[in-house]
C-alpha cells in the first residue's frame, strides 16, 4: 500500500480521483434538485447510459464533440418528460419508474449502437482536450491536479456552489424545497406543483446526460455497453451520504472517486489486497453514514410521495 503514496503514483491518483469525480458531480447535483422537489429519479444510471451513446453516435458522425454534448443533453431532457408524466401526472410508483427507465434505457442504448455499427467496427472520435490554465498549471502538484483538466471539469467544479445558491439564496429555489418539503402549501398559494416538478425532473435528467456525454467524450475514444458501470447508482448512494446538502454530496462524491483511483493504481502497482474491496469501501461508508444520520437526516419530507389535492 506504501507505494501507492509515492510522489508520481500519488499525482497520478489525485488527477484520477478529479477525472472520475467530474461526471459524478454533474449527474449528483442534477439529481440533488430533483430529489429536493419531492422526486425519487433512480433512473440516473440510464440517463447518463443513454448521454454517453448519443454522444458517441454524433461525435463519430460529425467530429464535433461540441455538437455531441449538445444532441446528448437536449435527448436526456426531452426522456425526463417520459418519468415526468408516469410520476406526476399518473403518480405512479417512483422507484418503479426509474427502475424501467434503466431497463428501457439498457436495451435501447445496447440495441441502437449495435445498428450503428453493424458490419463494420466501432468509429473512433477525438473528444475534449485537456485546457491548461496560464501560470495555475505550472504550481507543483495542484497545477497538474486542478489546473490540467477538461473545460468541463472547471465548470463541475463550481456547479455545487451555483445549485447551493439556487436552493438556499433564489425565491425559485426556495420553492423548489417547499415542493420537497410541504407542497400542499405551495399549492394553496396558487402555485403548480406539478410543473416544478416536472421542470427538476428535466434539470436532473439534463445534468445526468451532461454527465454521460463527458464522461464519453471527456476520456474515451469509443462506447462501450458498460461505460457506466454503476455510477448512476453511486450519485444516489452519494446524495443519501451528503445528507441532500450539496457541499456534503460533494465530499461524499470525492471520497468515492478518491477510493475508486486508488483501487485503480492498487491493480497496476500489484498490490495484494484486492480492489474490489476499495470498489465495496463507498458503499459500506454510506451505510455508516445512514446509520449515524437517521436522527438528523435533511430527506425531503415528501420525497417519493406523489402529491394529490384532497
Amino acid at each position: 500500500m506504501l507505494e501507492l503514496l509515492q510522489g508520481p503514483l500519488l499525482v497520478s491518483i489525485l488527477v484520477a480521483m478529479v477525472r472520475i469525480a467530474t461526471p459524478l458531480l454533474f449527474s449528483a447535483m442534477g439529481e440533488l434538485v430533483t430529489q429536493r422537489a419531492g422526486i425519487w429519479n433512480i433512473a440516473v444510471e440510464g440517463t447518463m447510459l443513454l448521454g454517453a451513446v448519443v454522444a458517441y453516435v454524433v461525435a463519430s458522425s460529425t467530429g464535433s464533440p461540441w455538437l455531441a454534448l449538445l444532441a446528448a443533453v437536449l435527448a436526456c431532457a426531452a426522456v425526463s418528460l417520459i418519468m415526468s408524466f408516469v410520476t406526476i401526472v399518473l403518480k405512479s410508483e417512483q422507484f418503479v419508474a426509474g427502475l424501467a427507465l434503466n431497463l428501457l434505457a439498457s436495451g435501447f442504448t445496447l440495441f441502437w449502437f449495435q445498428t450503428y455499427i453493424i458490419g463494420r467496427e466501432p468509429p473512433k472520435f477525438v473528444g475534449f482536450e485537456a485546457v491548461e490554465i496560464p501560470l495555475l498549471s505550472d504550481i507543483p502538484l495542484l497545477g497538474q491536479v486542478l489546473f490540467s483538466q477538461r473545460l468541463l471539469t472547471y465548470v463541475a467544479f463550481f456547479l455545487p456552489v451555483i445549485v447551493w445558491s439556487f436552493l438556499y439564496r433564489t425565491r425559485y429555489g426556495l420553492e423548489t424545497r417547499c415542493v420537497g418539503e410541504n407542497p400542499k402549501a405551495l399549492d394553496v398559494k396558487g402555485m403548480s406543483v406539478g410543473r416544478r416538478q416536472c421542470l427538476a425532473i428535466m434539470f436532473g435528467s439534463l445534468m445526468s446526460g451532461l454527465g454521460g456525454a463527458f464522461l464519453m467524450l471527456g476520456y474515451s475514444d469509443r462506447f462501450v455497453p458498460d461505460l457506466i458501470a454503476g455510477r448512476g447508482w453511486l450519485v444516489v448512494v452519494a446524495i443519501i451520504a451528503g445528507n441532500w446538502m450539496p457541499f456534503r454530496v460533494v465530499g461524499a462524491i470525492f471520497i468515492f472517486a478518491l477510493l475508486e483511483a486508488v483501487a485503480i493504481h492498487a491493480q497496476v502497482v500489484g498490490v495484494s489486497i484486492p480492489h474490489h474491496i476499495f470498489l465495496v469501501l463507498p458503499y459500506v461508508a454510506s451505510l455508516v453514514l445512514l446509520a449515524g444520520l437517521r436522527s438528523r437526516t435533511h430527506q425531503p419530507v415528501s420525497l417519493g410521495i406523489p402529491y394529490s389535492r384532497e
